[in-house]
Formats: structure tokens, C-alpha cells, sequence
């Protein structure tokens, strides 16, 4: 059977190269015969990835351990689920996802009414660029990092799943990136098709076509990262949930560039200007999250989460090279006849631009950052990465930066100037109170100050838009727009204090004795020892007071997988809160109960999953048909 799940890939591979190569002799003679062909062979190829991919889960679930990929990542002991979710643990079964994923995306584009709207010529190119991407992938698997090797004997047991990945938080996170970088795929390849067609004025722009498309993209994206860093929060044991870590920093930065895309976007829809800006930041998404792909699977950084080389490095380095060449060759080469010149750097316009600028600004940093122990290796022997507080001293400031523009935007005219100075004169007062009150609260740092006070500004600023603007409460793009905004402004909230105003202690205390941190007291009651079906564990019972008040009990633990015992893995426990949450870690205990415990109290945190959660759900809101999608008076933003 895995064999052949194998052949199937190969035959995938090869419907994707041969009939590429046909569509280009067509392109070539001026002739668009093969399209049908083309779009049948797209169906084939997914149908026969989806086989594959069914025999691989089926292979996980029936614990088939005669396949080396079902060996490395399940065990008898591991539950039903998370043998499922072991599909996308290892670097074979992660590449198979991502490219069923582009499959799959590729068919509801196929039978979308959007496409039914582009010429023949159009589609052409983009099944040649689209299946292009498909072959790759199929190339990747067939040659460097195929799931379906056999090893014979057959072990009695497998490896088991990494406990750091036997989280619920692990079962969404992974596949909603994928989801996130298949579904860039569709309006990159469909950007670069019209470009080299040239019928922008025939079809309508490629940005309102493939729509839907960078919505959902966008939003699966910004779920699996907001669930990464739940995960973090909750799994790793330290307490906060993002460490500038490299596999992190992969994800972040196509997010940044589709971010930057979605707001110059808002300009060539509204203004009919950046055509060929927009071409290349969309067809940088997809490359970015490619070269997310390669920091994960090249062996060039180190992480916590990153697979090794596994041969596919080199290969990946090389399509990410050509791609762009190719992507940034065509973007320089369009010329759109229509459009005009950007208005003053002190219009909406403008402000759109900056704040693209400073996604943009960020993505090269963070990328910089990561890549640091590459490039210092040209002259030191011994490399060293860049530790989290460069990250955030570097970048912090650049997201409050974010968070002021988008304050400020709305009320600016496309053209310059403030439409509605009393409004826009509240909002400044709105800033200067918030500023206030977050002083007289203690919070003293200019930056948590600045990033607070912008964010509440900001979202007061929307509600009194929409209070004040009945027409903006009609306009769907406009709620989902600002819904966004706000979830953003939520989150910029949540990491402008958390960060810096978190407290937090360490030590080796006995039963009976008190921690402080803060204002709370953690009283350690006692130490007890339990077992579950795949791991033994240590288990501390703290009971929290603050000001002599009960405030609830946690009971972090520390266990001890059967599969992996060179290790111990902290299950961190926690006081939810939308104010002070608590957070509690058991580092280990002697044989006299005296436990080592990490504890802190994190202001605000929650506010960055309410935030996040905002801004996965309000892009829904933003979906229509194309069939029956207006243009609307209101923009995006």
C-alpha cells in the first residue's frame, strides 16, 4: 500500500511537469487548446495527492509500523488523535500536507465563479505557474522526503510523538500555517498570470478576483500563529508565548508581507495605483512562506522545533531564488495603463504606504535577526544568535509605530488633510486620557504607555466611526476591515504591557512555605505522584491569596514520558484572568518535597488571544460572491 501511495506522487509529479510543459508550447503558438486538458489534470493530480494522503493517516491510526514515518512519530501508547495530528510532526508528512493543501486550494479556485471570469489566456498561465508549484512539491517528495519509506523488520513499538506536541494547541497550529501558505499560492500565481496576459482592464484587477482567497489565506495564517503562541503560553513552560524563536519567525514574516500587501491593496482597488507593487508583495507572501519552509528544514538555524536538513535545503534555496527572480522580472516588466502617481506622504494614501512600510521594515528585521548566525559565520567561528531583547528593543517600537498609524489613518483624507477634525480632535484627547490613566496605574515605560494608549485610542476612534457614520455600518468590508483593526489594537494592548510588566519569581520552597510575587502569595500545599497511560507525573497544589483574599489553587505538574525518559516535560498551570493572569511552572522536587517552582503574574495576556481571536473571525465577515460582489464607496480600511 505505501508503495502505492509512492507511485501515486510520482504520477502526480508527472502529470504536473508534462502537462506544464504542454501549456508553455501553447502559450508559445498563441493557442489556449489545452485548457480543459490542463484543468482535468489538476483534478487528477489532487485526487491521486488525496489517495496518498489517506493510505499516510490510515498508516498512523492502524499503527503500521512497517512505514519508517507511522515508526518515527506514533506508539501503541499514543491517543487516536494525536496519531492524526502525527501527519504533519515530521518533515515528510508536513511537505505532503502543505501540498495537498495548494491542491485542494487549486480546485475550490478551479470551480469558483472568479474564475470562470478570466480569459482563456490568463488561465493558462496560471495553471503553468500553479502547476509549476505543484511539481516542486511532488519533487520534493518523491525524491528527498518521501513518508512512504518501508522498513523491514517492522518495529513492535514506534518512537512515540515529542510531548511538547501533544497539545490541542498542536493539533490546529501546523495545519492552519499550511492552510495559510497553500492559500497565498492561488492569488501569487494568479497575480503573475494576468501580468504576463495583460488583460488587467478585461478581467478586472486580480486583487478583487482572488479575494476570497487572500482572506481566508490571511486568516488561517494569523489563527495558526496566534495558536503557536497559545502553545508556547501554555506548553513550553516559560511563561510567555513568544520567544523570537527561528520556526516562530518563519511563520511571522510572510504574515507581515501579506499584512503590507493587504493595505497597498486597498490602494489600487480605491486609487487604481501600485498595480505592480501589489504583483510582487503578493508573489513575496508566497515566496516568504517558502523560505519559511527552507529556515525550517535546511538545517541552517537552530530551534526547538525545526526538522534537519534531510536533503531538501538546497533544493528549496534554489526554487526560492528562481521564483523570485521570476516574480520580481515580471512585476518591473507590467505596465498598467491607467494608473497614477501616490498623493501626499500626509493623506491616507500616504499613511497606508508608511504602515506598509513598517510591515515591511519588520519582515527584514526579523529576518536579519533570524539569519544572524549564518551571516556570522563569515567572520566567527563560533556563531551566536541574537537574543530575544534585540527583537523586542528593535521591534517594539516599529508595532507602536503600527498601532499610532492606524489611530490616525481613518481620519485622514485620500488626498490630504483631516475629513473631520471635532472627530479626529476626540480621538487625540482619547490617546491623552488613556496615556493618563495608564500612568496613574503604574505602567511608566514610554513604550508600554505609547503602544496602550494607541491601541485604546484606536479602537475608541472605530467605535465612533461606526456610531457616528451609518453608512459604515452597512459596508460588510468596512466591519470586517476595522473588526481586524481592533482585534489588533487588542492584541498591541496585550503585548505593550504583558511584556514588560510581567512579574515573576523563581526559587526552591517546602510544603507549607509562601512565594510573593507582586502583590500575590502562593502558599505550597502539598506534592503528590500520579500516572496516565503514556507518562508518570510529579503534581505541586499552590494555593494563591492576594491581600490575605483567596484567589484560586494551581497545580502545575511535571511529567515523565515513557517513550522519552532522558527528558521531563512542565504541564504549566494557570489563574485565567482578563487583568493579572497566573502562571505556575514545577522545574522538579527532591526526595524531601521541597519543589522548585517559576512563577509570574501576566497583566493583560489574555488580551492577546481575545485579540488574535478578533482578528481570525472578523475577515469572514469580509467574503462574498464574486457573481455578486459590488465596489463599495467605503474603503477597506
Amino acid at each position: 500500500m505505501h508503495l502505492l501511495a509512492y507511485l501515486l506522487l510520482v504520477a502526480s509529479l508527472m502529470f504536473s511537469v508534462g502537462f506544464g510543459l504542454v501549456a508553455v508550447m501553447q502559450i508559445w503558438q498563441g493557442r489556449t487548446l489545452i485548457l480543459p486538458w490542463m484543468e482535468k489534470a489538476h483534478l487528477m493530480v489532487t485526487a491521486l495527492m488525496t489517495v496518498s494522503c489517506f493510505i499516510l493517516l490510515w498508516a498512523l491510526v492502524n499503527f503500521d509500523f512497517t512505514n519508517v514515518y507511522v515508526a518515527s512519530y506514533t506508539s501503541l501508547d499514543l491517543a487516536t488523535f494525536y496519531r492524526m495530528t502525527a501527519f504533519w510532526a515530521g518533515q515528510a508528512g508536513s511537505l505532503l500536507f502543505w501540498a495537498w493543501s495548494v491542491a485542494i486550494f487549486g480546485v475550490f479556485f478551479l470551480t469558483s465563479d472568479a474564475y470562470q471570469s478570466l480569459s482563456d489566456g490568463t488561465k493558462l498561465w496560471f495553471w503553468i505557474i500553479f502547476l509549476a508549484v505543484m511539481a516542486f512539491f511532488l519533487l520534493l517528495l518523491t525524491a528527498w522526503s518521501n513518508p512512504f519509506k518501508m522498513v523491514d523488520p517492522a518495529p513492535a513499538d514506534g518512537n512515540g510523538l515529542n510531548p511538547l506536541l501533544q497539545n490541542p494547541g498542536m493539533i490546529f497550529h501546523p495545519p492552519l500555517l499550511f492552510l495559510g501558505y497553500g492559500g497565498f499560492t492561488i492569488p501569487g500565481c494568479l497575480a503573475l498570470a494576468q501580468a504576463l496576459n495583460g488583460t488587467y482592464k478585461q478581467e478586472g484587477s486580480w486583487t478583487e478576483i482572488s479575494r476570497n482567497f487572500i482572506l481566508i489565506a490571511w486568516l488561517t495564517l494569523t489563527a495558526g500563529i496566534i495558536l503557536g503562541g497559545w502553545w508556547s503560553y501554555m506548553e513550553l513552560g516559560w511563561g510567555g508565548y513568544w520567544a523570537w524563536d527561528p520556526v516562530e519567525n518563519a511563520s511571522l514574516i510572510p504574515w507581515l508581507v501579506a499584512s503590507a500587501f493587504l493595505h497597498t491593496s486597498v490602494i489600487e482597488t480605491r486609487r487604481n495605483k501600485l498595480h505592480r507593487i501589489n504583483i510582487f508583495l503578493i508573489a513575496l507572501t508566497s515566496i516568504s512562506a517558502f523560505f519559511a519552509t527552507y529556515l525550517v528544514r535546511s538545517g541552517v538555524v537552530d530551534s526547538l522545533h525545526a526538522f534537519g536538513d534531510g536533503g531538501v535545503g538546497t533544493p528549496l534555496l534554489i526554487f526560492i531564488i528562481v521564483f523570485t527572480f521570476i516574480s520580481l522580472l515580471i512585476s518591473i516588466q507590467y505596465r498598467h495603463p491607467d494608473s497614477r502617481p501616490l498623493s501626499d506622504i500626509a493623506s491616507r494614501e500616504g499613511f497606508l504606504v508608511i504602515a506598509a512600510w513598517v510591515l515591511m521594515t519588520l519582515g527584514v528585521i526579523i529576518l536579519f535577526a533570524t539569519m544572524w548566525p549564518v551571516f556570522s559565520k563569515f567572520w566567527s567561528e563560533n556563531p551566536v544568535g541574537l537574543e530575544p531583547a534585540f527583537y523586542n528593543r528593535v521591534c517594539l517600537p516599529l508595532f507602536v509605530i503600527l498601532s499610532a498609524l492606524l489611530m490616525v489613518c481613518p481620519w485622514l483624507g485620500w488626498k490630504g488633510g483631516i475629513r473631520d477634525t471635532k472627530k479626529a480632535a476626540i480621538v487625540g484627547a482619547a490617546f491623552a486620557a488613556f496615556a493618563g490613566v495608564l500612568y496613574t496605574q503604574g505602567f511608566t515605560m514610554p513604550m508600554a504607555i505609547a503602544g496602550g494608549a494607541t491601541a485604546l485610542a484606536g479602537i475608541a476612534g472605530i467605535l465612533l466611526m461606526f456610531a457616528s457614520e451609518p453608512a459604515m455600518r452597512k459596508n460588510m468590508r468596512s466591519i470586517a476591515a476595522y473588526g481586524v483593526h481592533v482585534g489588533l489594537a487588542l492584541t498591541v494592548l496585550g503585548v505593550a504591557i504583558s511584556g514588560p510588566y510581567k512579574a515573576e519569581a523563581e526559587g526552591e520552597i517546602k510544603v507549607g512555605e509562601t512565594m510573593q510575587v507582586g502583590d500575590y502569595t502562593f502558599t505550597y500545599k502539598k506534592l503528590h505522584q500520579g500516572s496516565e497511560r503514556a507518562y508518570i507525573f510529579i503534581q505541586a497544589d499552590l494555593e494563591v491569596t492576594k491581600d490575605g483574599k483567596f484567589v484560586g489553587t494551581m497545580q502545575p505538574q511535571r511529567r515523565l514520558y515513557h517513550k522519552f525518559q532522558r527528558s521531563a516535560f512542565s504541564e504549566a498551570a494557570t489563574i485565567p484572568s482578563l487583568g493579572n493572569e497566573l502562571y505556575g511552572t514545577l522545574l522538579g522536587a527532591d526526595e524531601t518535597e521541597a519543589a522548585t517552582l517559576k512563577l509570574s503574574v501576566n497583566p493583560l495576556v489574555n488580551w492577546v488571544w481575545i485579540g488574535g481571536t478578533l482578528m481570525c473571525l472578523f475577515p469572514l465577515l469580509g467574503l462574498c460572491s464574486y457573481r455578486n460582489r459590488e465596489r463599495r464607496e467605503e474603503d477597506a480600511l
